[in-house]
């Protein structure tokens, strides 16, 4: 049986703040005022008897107690996510057909979940999934080409077609391992060339559009069409990027190789949207995009924030 001040929302504050070792991105992560954080990690080490952080150091730093616990906590935590995500049930045995496109950047382990899960529920349905990049997903609901598509937002408004948003994706700056310097970062990466998104792609477009505004000019030497080539490109020391933590999440093989930063200038971000066409406004549409949103977190922003704790507040869901 848990202690009394064992909860849920502690242990998750108490992740929070090991990945972090910030009350204020705690909180951001989190939801929760900073008081509120303070408070839930109290309780816990009330609870357990035993200091979990050492709260004489700035950053934070666990305890060797907290060590211990935090395995534990994190794998309780991430079976619990994945058991809500996976159980997911939606009601979709009335339809006799679905098409669905999803944005490639989910195919190595959202996809794959969210097939399972409408699996599960349509039972008498004709099913077709088809995985493409932003700008052929998007242009293929326009054309209703299919009946709902998961892609990044173009900003369009679009006739017949409803978006729902489902999560924030801050762009940020990946480099060869240790050959940049965090405090001078644009200076540091003169010698290597920029790796550039095929133009024809909508993420392309987004940061050419972002480079533009910061009147950076950059050398036109590489335009790459396959994620996982331009960041195999950057693991390799070929050269440096702009991606997104959902992209470098995706590219998890080149993590050990390459290093990945804020932007050294204006910070942008792109937007994860489900669209619906209008017709099929109710139920279904909203019921996958809280499944979508439940899988982001769990398999996508989760271990994100692990990897790039900075990250904590701007990589996160948005409410529909």
């Amino acid at each position: 049986m848990l202690s009394k001040g064992v909860t849920l929302r502690g242990l998750e504050v108490f992740e929070a703040l090991a990945a972090t070792g910030s009350v204020a991105q705690a909180a951001a992560s989190t939801g929760l005022s900073q008081p509120a954080v303070s408070q839930q990690l109290r309780n816990l080490e009330t609870a357990l008897a035993t200091d979990l952080i050492d709260h004489g150091k700035r950053p934070m730093r666990l305890t060797p107690a907290g060590h211990s616990f935090l395995a534990r906590a994190e794998a309780a935590l991430s079976q619990l996510r994945l058991a809500q995500s996976e159980l997911t049930v939606m009601d979709l045995a009335h339809l006799s057909a679905l098409s669905i496109g999803v944005i490639d950047d989910f195919e190595n382990d959202l996809t794959p979940r969210l097939v399972t899960i409408l699996a599960d529920s349509l039972t008498r349905c004709k099913f077709t999934l088809a995985t493409a990049p932003s700008h052929e997903i998007l242009q293929a609901i326009t054309d209703k080409r299919l009946h709902m598509a998961i892609s990044a937002s173009d900003g369009t408004m679009r006739d017949a077609v409803l978006e729902y948003p489902l999560a924030r994706d801050p762009f940020i700056l990946v480099t060869p391992k240790g050959r940049a310097k965090s405090d001078e970062l644009l200076a540091s990466l003169k010698s290597l060339p920029f790796l550039r998104y095929e133009r024809e792609q909508l993420i392309s477009r987004q940061i050419e559009a972002h480079l533009a505004r910061q009147k950076l000019d950059l050398a036109d030497r590489f335009e790459i069409g396959s994620h996982l080539a331009l960041m195999a490109m950057v693991a390799r020391g070929i050269g440096w990027a702009v991606t997104t933590p959902l992209g470098f999440m995706r590219a998890g093989r080149f993590h050990d190789e390459v290093d990945a930063y804020p932007l050294p200038f204006s910070p942008f971000s792109r937007t994860i949207s489900l669209y619906a066409s209008a017709d099929w406004a109710g139920n279904v549409p909203t019921d996958v995009a809280t499944t979508m949103r439940r899988l982001i977190q769990t398999h996508m922003i989760d271990p994100a924030l692990g990897h790039l704790p900075w990250l904590a507040g701007e990589l996160r869901l948005l409410d529909g």
